[in-house]
């Protein structure tokens, strides 16, 4: 059995896609390719994948040698509010109270909201870099008192 489709454009690996993954996951990581990636299909044909695309396949790879289900999103896309929670990992309430509120940048089509994947990536990466820093000064207070972090 192949990959399970759960949703529009998200594949969540079988055991043995995770094997197969894992396996060429090694191969490519072992060979770090740095110009064109030459792929040759079962009928014989060639193809030839550009670096970045090359460096996203072993990306991908990985994560499914994991058991990770991964999505492929466009950066020019354009997600409904449910789509923009899933990703967030957020209730779509929470999610539309940040919209509301301006955390996250948003348009309208008609009467429903459409966030564009770059403006929820931007958020998220602003979170995230602030949840980090948040944590050092946490670890640096706790070393300072000598909790033996």
């Amino acid at each position: 059995m192949g990959a399970l489709i759960e949703k529009a454009g998200t594949v969540v690996p079988s055991e043995e896609d995770t094997r197969l993954a894992a396996e060429s996951s090694r191969i490519l990581a072992a060979n770090r390719p740095d110009h064109a990636l030459r792929v040759q299909l079962e009928d014989g044909r060639v193809l030839t994948l550009p670096v970045a695309a090359a460096r996203l396949l072993e990306h991908l790879l990985t994560e499914m040698a994991h058991g990770n289900a991964v999505t492929l999103i466009p950066v020019h896309a354009e997600l409904t509010t449910q789509e923009a929670a899933d990703y967030l990992n957020v209730s779509r309430p929470y999610l539309v109270r940040l919209l509301e509120e301006n955390a996250i940048r948003f348009h309208k089509v008609g009467t429903h909201r459409r966030v564009r994947f770059q403006d929820l990536k931007a958020y998220k990466d602003r979170m995230d870099a602030k949840r980090e820093m948040a944590m050092n000064e946490l670890v640096a207070e706790a070393q300072e008192l000598g909790l033996g972090y």
